[in-house]
């Protein structure tokens, strides 16, 4: 008993305390089929920023789910979140986020959201896009002249949804100006954390992600994290010129291509890529498309051509050459290696009948 009275005593020293605080005031609109996820993880690095002693209390930061009608809004994974507030209450808000979600839905954003959107923008209210709530920034004309970060997995959506315009795609998060955008997934909790930290301090915000089990916070310029069963990377910058060869298959970059674009001396980009994965960039870049090969391979409905020009190579003879360096065979003995053992995989996996 005596231990939950000074409890109460300290938290009503530190209630006094917040009154003098910043307040981070954030709304959020969400999507069709929005990201569970990219919401959560930001909202939840938002609530231990604004409480203490665990009760979650909106005392430093204040949040809510803004929408034209008090409608629930379905998750892309089912579940749904009940607006908080709706548009015309016109409360303040520091910023104001959107979270998108799945691709095929992002044509049913409702036009209130967008109008408000572009209201708040006129305001000169900050927007944030997470996950795919920046193709919808962009979409309602938003992001024109801004930088936009996108997941490297929807790179190629896009590039396709807006005519070649090229995102960041390599990095967990932009901030350009009043324009912040994100990869999704864990990111957005990275996100959050800057922004905590800028308005209410370093502490505050690593001890949120102390609470989430995430290490330490990273910045916007951290890499996008890669599929480990390819290349393994610890350097940030190996990672991202990995993540920029992914993205371009069919067309791969030179190592001065690449070089270029990180700004980093060609020289200095093959000394990071010796010491860190024991490959030169060109080497790590066929050994991607290799792999890359074989996963298309197991697709019988693709030519060994088509596979050769989805991966970059000049052509099959290219390919085949290549291919065997690797692999020790052809691009047709390893497919059909393969198929062997998936039927004998299958066999050993039909349940026996006994008779009786």
């Amino acid at each position: 008993m005596l231990y939950i009275c000074a409890m109460a005593s300290n938290t009503d020293r530190l209630d006094a305390a917040f009154e003098d605080s910043p307040t981070l005031r954030v709304g959020f609109l969400l999507a069709p089929d929005f990201t569970l996820a990219a919401f959560s993880n930001f909202l939840d690095v938002l609530r231990l920023t604004a409480d203490v002693g665990d009760r979650s209390r909106p005392i430093r930061c204040q949040w809510e789910v803004l929408a034209e009608k008090p409608v629930p809004i379905r998750s892309s994974s089912g579940l749904e979140i009940h607006p908080t507030m709706r548009f015309s209450e016109h409360a303040e808000f520091d910023y104001i986020a959107v979270v998108g979600g799945l691709i095929t839905s992002l044509s049913n954003f409702p036009e209130s959201s967008a109008a408000f959107l572009q209201e708040a923008a006129a305001r000169r209210i900050p927007l944030i896009g997470l996950c795919t709530g920046g193709f919808l920034l962009n979409e309602i004309g938003l992001m024109r002249g801004y930088q936009c970060c996108v997941s490297w997995f929807h790179r190629d959506d896009y590039l396709y949804a807006f005519d070649g315009l090229e995102p960041v795609s390599d990095q967990i998060f932009v901030i350009d100006r009043d324009r912040l955008t994100c990869s999704g997934g864990t990111s957005t909790a990275h996100l959050a954390a800057h922004l905590v930290a800028l308005h209410l301090g370093r502490n505050t915000a690593q001890e949120a992600l102390n609470i989430l089990m995430i290490d330490a916070p990273r910045l916007g310029e951290s890499a996008q994290p890669i599929d480990g069963s390819q290349i393994v990377c610890q350097d940030e910058l190996v990672r991202r010129a990995v993540l920029f060869m992914l993205q371009r298959m069919q067309d791969p970059p030179t190592t001065e291509g690449i070089s270029k674009v990180l700004k980093v001396s060609p020289r200095q980009l093959h000394r990071r890529f010796k010491r860190d994965i024991g490959l030169t960039p060109a080497q790590a870049n066929r050994r991607l498309r290799i792999t890359r090969a074989k996963e298309l391979l197991k697709d019988r409905g693709l030519s060994v051509d088509t596979v050769a020009s989805e991966t970059g190579f000049c052509d099959t003879s290219h390919l085949v050459k290549r291919f065997q360096e690797a692999e020790g065979c052809s691009p047709t003995q390893w497919r059909n290696r393969e198929d062997a053992q998936a039927k004998r995989s299958l066999v050993r996996a039909r349940p026996t009948t006994r008779s009786q």
